[in-house]
């Protein structure tokens, strides 16, 4: 878990000390060791940058309190309850850029780049609300959960603080602090600092490049997607299955606003000038993997919704019914996709989000490692995820998994993996 933290710092110190060279930051680190290395260049807070942060989180929180929004159902948990979620994302974010457009209108590029310019602050605050969060929610899992009967104790405090306790912690009934943490002060957020970044590549050199708007326009796409489709989010690993502990909350706090904005971070200070075809085929393939990632997920969707009562690529689906149990005895059915993009591969999203991730890391060139490292981590979480979600199915679905598997042979990569 401290690993962690120092891991975001290096990545920040070898692009802000090093040139955005990660022998040279390795190098260093090696010849000072790693106390001195740390003391000599980790950011540090400031407070103005902490105030803004404070600020964010409460006016997120705001938002996702008040704004109007529509009611859905999660997945059963294990222990069989169906918690309901009001889903706003999406609305939370028009008024979040409409407020940040008019800020930086009324205080000009400074304001803009308020966020980039004061970054190893920022990184300072994620890091401490990151293993705050996770704290928190150590302590609430053992003195107040929510649903008592869906924690998990694994035995190893370490390991329950890491991966958690609590499924679905809440405030009351309805406030779920695991839909709001892993989506609106990072997600949203996401957006603002890619602008900020973009801001001050324009600050720095008078110009922008076609290399970060083509970033930020493939950052946009999968930001607008997780909120328009928030309520599909509900029955993700993430949110149906993963309990809430470091894993979470500080990849959520700290984790995502740092790596998954690392092309604009880089691009801000090593600008890339792409020629117009070079930029329409980096754009035209994110988009590509985008249109795998979404229509595979609503092929699923739309099948198990309907109970196979629909055409998927113009034809009666081929699908398995299944049954499950969950902890508390009740027996509930499901589906398995055996057609469309589903009959192909097992996890085709997963395919579909890495195209994507490799586009967007495409718009840094290729004279740097450090921005292509995102890809590198979600080429690993994805296929550490793709195992995990078939362990997973295997207990929940028994021999109709493995009747699946037989079915569809490749799990991401046709004919490879």
């Amino acid at each position: 878990m401290l690993a962690c933290p120092a891991a975001i710092i290096f990545w920040y110190v070898t692009l802000h000390h090093f040139d955005g060279s990660l022998l040279s930051a390795s190098v260093a680190l090696r010849n000072k060791g790693f106390i001195s290395f740390y003391r000599e260049y980790c950011p540090v807070l400031n407070l103005r940058a902490t105030l803004v942060y404070g600020a964010w989180v409460l006016f997120q929180a705001l938002l996702y309190s008040f704004l109007p929004g529509s009611t859905y159902e999660g997945q059963p948990t294990p222990a069989g309850n169906i918690l309901k979620y009001k889903i706003n994302g999406l609305l939370a974010v028009v008024v979040t850029v409409l407020l940040f457009g008019a800020i930086s209108l009324r205080g000009g590029i400074l304001a803009s780049s308020f966020v980039a310019t004061n970054w190893g602050a920022f990184l300072a605050i994620f890091n401490i609300y990151g293993l705050f969060l996770a704290l928190a929610f150590y302590l609430k899992a053992h003195f107040a959960p929510s649903h008592p009967e869906d924690r998990k104790f694994s035995g190893s405090p370490i390991y329950d603080l890491y991966m958690g306790i609590e499924l679905n912690p809440r405030l009351g009934q309805s406030w779920d602090m695991k839909l709001f943490h892993n989506g609106r002060p990072g997600i949203i957020g996401w957006i603002l600092i890619d602008m900020s970044f973009t801001a001050l590549q324009f600050l720095r050199h008078g110009y922008i490049t076609s290399s970060i708007i083509t970033a930020d326009i493939l950052h946009l796409v999968y930001i607008i997607d997780f909120f328009f489709n928030e309520h599909w989010y509900l029955k993700t690993l993430d949110m149906a299955h993963d309990h809430v502990g470091f894993y979470l909350a500080w990849g959520s706090a700290a984790w995502l606003p740092t790596i998954y904005t690392l092309q604009p971070q880089f691009l801000a200070i090593h600008p890339v000038s792409l020629s117009p075809i070079a930029a329409a085929t980096i754009l035209t393939t994110g988009l590509g993997g985008y249109i795998l990632f979404r229509s595979a997920n609503d092929q699923k969707y739309l099948v198990r919704e309907t109970q196979g009562k629909c055409l998927i690529w113009g034809k009666a689906p081929k699908y398995i019914q299944c049954k499950y149990k969950t902890t508390d005895g009740s027996t509930h059915k499901s589906i398995i996709l055996c057609s469309g993009w589903w009959g192909v591969v097992r996890h085709a999203n997963y395919l579909g989000d890495l195209v994507l991730s490799y586009a967007m890391c495409a718009t840094c060139g290729f004279t740097h490692l450090l921005p292509w490292t995102y890809a590198i981590f979600m080429t690993t979480i994805l296929v550490h995820r793709c195992y995990r979600d078939e362990q997973r199915c295997a207990r929940k679905y028994g021999k109709t998994w493995e009747e699946y598997c037989e079915k569809v042979r490749w799990r991401i990569i046709p004919g490879v993996f």
